[in-house]
C-alpha cells in the first residue's frame, strides 16, 4: 500500500481498515447501515419540523429536542455517508484535509450533543425542582444563551482539538477504524507531540466529564424532590417527564464514556472500539426521536394530531 508524504514528514493520504474484510459481513453492513441512515434521517427531521408545527410544543423542552434532533441529523451525516462509501471501495483511502474536516465535525456535534443533553437535564432540574419560577428561568432568552453557548463551546474546542492533531506526521498512515476518530488518529502523532497528545485527551475527557457530571447532579436534585412528593401519582407524573430524556442519557454516555475512558492498549482493544463507536455515533441518531416518540405522550398526540389535520384538509380538498 503505497503512503504519499510530503518531505517524507506530513501525511498527505491516510488509509483505513474499516470494520471488516470479508465481502459478505461489508455487504450486510451496507445494506443495515443505509436502511438506519435513512430512517434516522427522516426520524429527525421529522421530529424538527413537528415541533415548528404543533404549537403546543413550543416549551424549551422540546426547543432543545428540536435542536438535539437537528444535531443528530448532522452528526450521523457526518460519519455514515462516508463508510458506506468505503464499504464499496477496495481501497478505503482519505485525504489528510478530509480527515481532519470528518474529525472536526464528528467532534463538534458530539460535544454540541453532550451540551444540548445536560441544557435538557437542568431544563427537567427546574420543571420538577423549582416550577413556581421554571417560565421565570426557562424563558426564550435563557433557552438560546444555552443553545447558542452549547454550539460556540463546542466550535471552539473542537477547532482547538483539530489543530492539535493535524497534521500528522511519521511513515504510518493507516487509521485501524472507519472514520477519522479522535483516539485512533492520536496513535499516528510523532514521538514530539506528546504533549499535543495527552491536552486532546484531557479536552476530550473533560467535556465529556463535566456534562456528564451536570447531568448526574441534576437527577439527584430530581430523584430527592421526587422522593419527597406524597402523593403516588404525583411521583409518577413527575418521574414520567424525565423518563425520555434519562434513555437518552444512558444510551449515549454509557457507549461515549465506555469508549473515550476504556484502556487504549489491550487485546482487540481497537476492535471494541470500534463497537463502541457504532453504537454512539450510528444508533444515537435513530434512537433518540424513536424513544421521545413512544415515551412523551405529548409527542404521541402531536403526531396523531398532525396526522388528523393532514387528513382533513385532504378531505376538504376533495369535496370542494
Amino acid at each position: 500500500m503505497k503512503v504519499e508524504l510530503t518531505n517524507q514528514t506530513t501525511i498527505v493520504t491516510f488509509y483505513m481498515t474499516g470494520l471488516t474484510t470479508d465481502h459478505f459481513i461489508q455487504f450486510s453492513l451496507f445494506v443495515l447501515f443505509v436502511i438506519i441512515y435513512v430512517c434516522s434521517f427522516v426520524c429527525n427531521l421529522c421530529m424538527i419540523l413537528l415541533i415548528r408545527l404543533m404549537r403546543h410544543l413550543h416549551s424549551p423542552m422540546y426547543f432543545f429536542l428540536s435542536h438535539l434532533s437537528f444535531v443528530d441529523l448532522c452528526f450521523s451525516s457526518s460519519i455514515t455517508p462516508r463508510m458506506l462509501a468505503d464499504f464499496t471501495s477496495k481501497i478505503k483511502s482519505i485525504s489528510s484535509v478530509a480527515c481532519a474536516t470528518q474529525m472536526f465535525c464528528f467532534s463538534f456535534f458530539a460535544a454540541t450533543e453532550s451540551l444540548i443533553v445536560s441544557a435538557m437535564a437542568y431544563d427537567r432540574y427546574v420543571a420538577i425542582c423549582q416550577p413556581l419560577f421554571y417560565h421565570k428561568i426557562m424563558n426564550k432568552t435563557m433557552c438560546w444563551v444555552l443553545a447558542l453557548g452549547a454550539y460556540v463551546c463546542s466550535f471552539l474546542v473542537s477547532i482547538t482539538i483539530t489543530f492539535l492533531v493535524f497534521p500528522l506526521c511519521g511513515s504510518n498512515a493507516i487509521i485501524n477504524h472507519f472514520y477519522c476518530d479522535i483516539p485512533p488518529l492520536m496513535k499516528l502523532t510523532c514521538g514530539h507531540s506528546q504533549i499535543k497528545k495527552y491536552v486532546v485527551i484531557a479536552f476530550t475527557r473533560s467535556i465529556g466529564s463535566a456534562c456528564f457530571i451536570v447531568i448526574l447532579l441534576s437527577y439527584v436534585y430530581i430523584l430527592h424532590t421526587i422522593l419527597g412528593i406524597h402523593t403516588k401519582d404525583g411521583r409518577s407524573k413527575a418521574f414520567s417527564t424525565c423518563v425520555s430524556h434519562l434513555t437518552v442519557v444512558l444510551t449515549f454516555y454509557t457507549t461515549a464514556l465506555g469508549n473515550y475512558f476504556r484502556p487504549s492498549t489491550g487485546l482487540n482493544a481497537d476492535n471494541i472500539g470500534k463497537v463502541f463507536s457504532i453504537f454512539y455515533t450510528v444508533t444515537p441518531p435513530l434512537l433518540n426521536p424513536l424513544i421521545y416518540s413512544f415515551k412523551n405522550t405529548e409527542v404521541k398526540s402531536a403526531v396523531v394530531k398532525f396526522f388528523s389535520f393532514t387528513s382533513g384538509s385532504k378531505t376538504n380538498l376533495k369535496v370542494n
